[in-house]
């Protein structure tokens, strides 16, 4: 096969060209060149801006379209436009966060999605779920339900994560000690490794599967206890979890999802955002490896990094000692 694809030198695009390398498809990078230039020197790369700084895409062909970095409906358009010609089957990195409304279990892709007043704006920040929804709609309306495949992962996690929001745990359960974890440890958590990502999706792209899926996991559903049992048993360090409530966490403003990732309380009312329903992804044939195996894949990855850099997310070692203090100062 013969694969463009808008971005690939970051996070899942990266392991998109690894694992289409491996199973012998020609891969074609679009992107402006500024992250991981030096990455695939045997890959080709066209350079250029798809907002605006399309024309070397001119006068050429491929059989599918990834497109890994598509967050405004105005410029996903000039792409579609561009390669309706060009391609014959477009695949958009969407997310789960097109949804509406998290207040349902189970959410499957027939669920409303997010709408914004202004469909002008370009307030990703604000609107992220709703521009994402309007980009997969100009996939859709440019190529036609039968040549356009909509993937909607949720937390992506892994290796070469720009986020840090997996990375977290995994480091801080790397430095032992005591940790502060979020209660319940029956709380679930939704996450997919982006290698299992992206063999999933070139699967689907081999054997020229469309229409809108989900996809994230795990199965059997991950819950926040397993995850920390698998923290603890894979990686080397004593650690000491610290299970706080939510009031407490609350109390003292800990910021969800950024201070504490994968944390969302149920004060926000958001019980369907980590019980996705994958159903129709598992019918098409997405699978998981074991969440030891990526915590351990994440932890040597990380460990080539500057441990001194402050992460992107977390809680910083300031932060989550003063919380341990207010705690025991609770509970003397």
């Amino acid at each position: 096969m013969r694969i463009l694809i808008l971005g690939g030198t970051s996070f899942l695009g990266r392991h998109l060209v690894l694992a289409a390398k491996t199973r012998g498809h020609a891969v074609t990078l679009f992107n402006r060149g500024k992250t991981g230039p030096d990455l695939f020197p045997d890959v080709e790369q066209i350079r250029g801006d798809r907002d605006g700084g399309l024309s070397a895409l001119e006068g050429r062909t491929w059989d599918v379209c990834i497109d890994t970095s598509g967050y405004l409906p105005r410029v996903v358009r000039q792409s579609v436009a561009a390669l309706r010609q060009s391609v014959q089957h477009y695949v958009f990195v969407s997310s789960v966060s097109v949804y509406a409304d998290f207040a349902v279990v189970g959410i499957a892709e027939e669920y409303p999605v997010a709408r914004v007043e202004d469909e002008s704006t370009e307030d990703i920040g604000q609107f992220y779920g709703a521009l994402k929804a309007l980009c997969e709609n100009e996939v859709v309306s440019g190529f036609g339900p039968d040549h356009a495949l909509i993937v909607r992962p949720g937390l992506i996690v892994g290796p070469y994560d720009p986020t840090d929001r997996f990375t977290y745990w995994v480091r801080r359960f790397a430095q032992g000690g005591r940790v502060v974890v979020p209660e319940s440890p029956d709380r679930p958590i939704q996450l997919i490794d982006a290698r299992d990502l992206a063999e999933w999706m070139l699967t689907l792209c081999e054997n020229q599967v469309t229409g809108v899926f989900n996809a994230t996991g795990l199965v059997p559903p991950l819950t926040m206890g397993r995850l920390v049992d698998a923290l603890m048993n894979t990686l080397p360090a004593a650690s000491e979890v610290e299970w706080l409530p939510e009031d407490f966490l609350l109390e003292h403003e800990v910021a969800e999802w950024s201070e504490l990732p994968l944390w969302i309380s149920d004060a926000a009312n958001w019980p369907g955002f980590e019980t996705v329903s994958v159903d129709r992804a598992l019918a098409q044939g997405l699978t998981f490896r074991t969440i030891e195996d990526t915590i351990g894949a994440t932890w040597e990855w990380d460990l080539t990094r500057n441990q001194a850099a402050p992460m992107k997310a977390g809680l910083t070692p300031e932060r989550e000692r003063e919380l341990l203090a207010d705690w025991d100062n609770q509970h003397a």
